[in-house]
């Protein structure tokens, strides 16, 4: 399998590494208390239900390639034609399994590892993206694990 950089993995690591911001003085005037606004964009079960449904037990069917999947990995499956970019595979596993999502608000997406089951009991991961604001949701990115 094919590593690919990802742009939106590395924003992912650099946000972890900022230190935190530190906490007003007690001599600041407190503001007004404000409610908190709802989460944006789809939760983490959201997406969980999403990929499960979107990746089924063999792979996304053709209707979902069309219209679930982010403009860059339609393009990237057209020039990538020696494997399935959805799959990180060549062929069409036995079995997928997905496990649980992390979601990031800060950086407006969430992501879960995919889990393929082959023949003679062998396994491969990778993660799928979701952004957060995607409408209606879909696939952002899949970074094949190698």
């Amino acid at each position: 399998m094919m590593l690919k950089p990802y742009r939106l993995g590395a924003l992912l690591l650099a946000l972890s590494a900022l230190p935190a911001v530190p906490s007003a003085s007690a001599s600041a005037v407190a503001a007004p208390a404000v409610p908190a606004a709802a989460p944006a964009g789809h939760t983490a079960d959201q997406i969980g239900r999403f990929l499960v449904r979107f990746y089924g037990e063999h792979g996304p069917s053709d209707h979902d390639r069309r219209h679930h999947v982010s403009q860059v990995l339609q393009e990237r499956q057209q020039t990538t034609t020696e494997w399935d970019v959805l799959l990180c595979a060549q062929n069409e596993p036995r079995d997928i399994a997905v496990g649980p999502v992390t979601v990031a608000q800060a950086a407006g997406v969430g992501w879960a590892t995919v889990t393929t089951h082959w023949a003679s009991d062998k396994t491969d991961t990778f993660t799928a993206y979701v952004r957060l604001d995607s409408r209606p949701i879909r696939i952002d990115d899949v970074i094949c694990a190698g």
